[in-house]
């Protein structure tokens, strides 16, 4: 069922005298993204869309650069106190959308919410402890001393602590965390971002406006109003963009890149991508996927630089292990390992060789061409005689039925929240833990300790090579494993009008930093 779901714009009259932006933003930008934010709780789900949402509504502490180092956004400075104590100052005057100061008080309920969310805690796992000093200043504790403390700082976004304290007119916890949920959070918003949520409808539209009081006056951005609509379908997305509909799209599908390269009245920008796109294998559900020969079988039957050529039209690259080029953990001597007859030789010697019947699951709207690589992969098994009943589905729909692990093998894509090889491992390849959060995403239930310990090393492990080497350890016995199977790293690519100046908003984290988007 369809609602039209009106967010909370705040107390936005009580800003009798709101700061300038630097630029006067005036201009209109209509997005189409393949699918639109779930939920506004940016605590619900970790995801790409939810993150996208968060730079445009809130502000993080910190924020990656292109070249993966830090600017400072909520935090102004930062210092290490001793090995296991970071410091961070607040930036003053900052005003939620409601009006509220934004303080320390703020972030202390963020970072505590954080470690409830059953999809963030196992990021912030290593933070035992939030000191608050005074309004504007803070320290982030961890038990051991911590390589990646920066990087998780990029994902803490303050939310409004008055805002999200209290209960509903039906008497339920406005700070809950609801997954698929109809919480206050979920349909209700005050961040410090550049844009307020004005209206949102789930899979029909979205609208932004500007936030007047926002407290980045030296953004150059000039846009006033965006408004989001999903477009699902590739071909509907690319001819809205070129036939004047929108202003700018994402993702362009591999099929349309020359299409878009010739149109004179466009830009299009490309990056390799860190994005791995994998299934798991579920071995709480099929008997079969327990045997290390079954898995290493299908490892064997797919063809990782047949979908790369073949269905992504070279925009992708095979991938054998999680960890893209560049990461730590990448291990140079592991290779997509196609061979039908090894994986028909590996079926016989399990026990086997007349295959078995399986359920396999992926989204239809989430990655480039999810349903067709997904449908690819069932054809493949075949070969092994192993039946797939496929069944795709568009991501809302998708994500509940993933959270409920409800088929054999099942679809999902990952870039590295960290930027780091271990959250690949943490949220992938772990032994499932509710508690810690570990494993949150592992819908093949795989559990090896001896690897997961390894993991927990590295990431108390300050000494670069040293980190690398357990980190490349971990996605050999993973390969050796065949603990999941890896299908390729997704290229990114977005394009616009020509007057929409996308190129330097742009990251390979793929969030763009909307509120810096100046359109002429």
């Amino acid at each position: 069922m369809k609602k039209q779901l009106t967010a909370f714009i705040g107390a936005l009259a009580l800003l009798t005298a709101p700061l300038a932006v630097s630029a006067e933003a005036t201009k209109e930008l209509k997005m189409a993204y393949d699918a639109d934010p779930v939920t506004l709780d940016i605590h619900e789900q970790l995801s790409g869309g939810t993150l996208q949402l968060s730079h445009m509504a809130f502000d993080p502490l910190i924020r990656w650069t292109k070249d993966l180092t830090f600017e400072p956004r909520l935090a102004t400075k930062w210092e290490r106190i001793d090995d296991n104590t970071m410091r961070f100052t607040l930036r003053k005057g900052v005003k939620f959308h409601t009006g509220h100061e934004l303080t320390t008080k703020d972030v202390k309920f963020t970072f505590d919410r954080l470690k409830k969310s059953q999809d963030f805690k196992a990021i912030f796992q290593p933070i035992t402890d939030i000191k608050v000093i005074d309004d504007y200043t803070f320290d982030l504790v961890t038990a051991k001393p911590y390589p990646l403390l920066l990087n998780t700082a990029t994902y803490i976004f303050p939310l409004d602590s008055q805002f999200y304290t209290g209960t509903t007119e039906d008497g339920k916890d406005k700070s809950a965390i609801v997954k698929n949920g109809n919480s206050f959070a979920s349909t209700h918003l005050s961040g410090t971002g550049p844009y307020t949520v004005v209206s949102r409808q789930q899979g029909v539209r979205m609208e932004l406006k500007r936030f007047d009081g926002y407290w980045d006056t030296q953004s150059p951005g000039n846009v006033d109003k965006i408004v989001l609509t999903p477009i699902k379908e590739n071909n509907t997305r690319v001819s809205a963009l070129l036939s004047g509909g929108v202003d700018f799209i994402a993702p362009v599908p591999p099929t349309d890149l020359e299409r878009i390269r010739k149109d004179a009245d466009t830009n299009l920008v490309t990056m390799s991508g860190t994005r791995i796109i994998l299934l798991h294998m579920n071995e709480n559900r099929v008997e079969a996927f327990k045997n290390p020969k079954v898995r290493q079988a299908i490892a064997y039957a797919i063809n990782q630089e047949g979908i790369a050529a073949k269905i992504m039209k070279g925009f992708a690259t095979p991938a054998a292990q999680l960890s893209p080029k560049g990461y730590q953990g990448h291990n140079d001597t592991l290779k997509p390992r196609y061979d039908v007859a090894k994986a028909q030789a590996l079926m016989k010697e399990a026990g086997y060789e007349d295959g078995f019947t399986i359920t396999m699951m992926a989204p239809n709207n989430r990655y480039v061409n999810d349903d067709k690589i997904a449908q690819a992969v069932a054809a493949m098994l075949a070969r092994i005689n192993i039946k797939v009943d496929l069944k795709t589905l568009p991501k809302a729909q998708y994500w509940p039925e993933y959270d409920a692990r409800a088929a054999d093998i099942m679809m999902i894509g990952w870039h590295a929240d960290t930027e780091d090889s271990a959250n690949f491992y943490e949220f992938l390849t772990m032994c499932p833990n509710k508690d810690t959060g570990a494993g949150q995403y592992n819908a093949g239930n795989y559990c090896n300790p001896e690897i997961d310990a390894m993991v927990q090393q590295a990431n108390v492990e300050t000494d670069r090579a040293k980190r690398a080497a357990l980190l490349q350890e971990v996605e050999k016995r993973l390969y050796d494993d065949a603990a999941f199977i890896p299908l390729h790293w997704q290229d990114l690519a977005w394009a616009s009008k020509k007057n929409v100046k996308i190129e330097p908003i742009l990251n390979v984290m793929n969030f763009p930093y909307l509120g810096d988007l100046v359109v002429e």
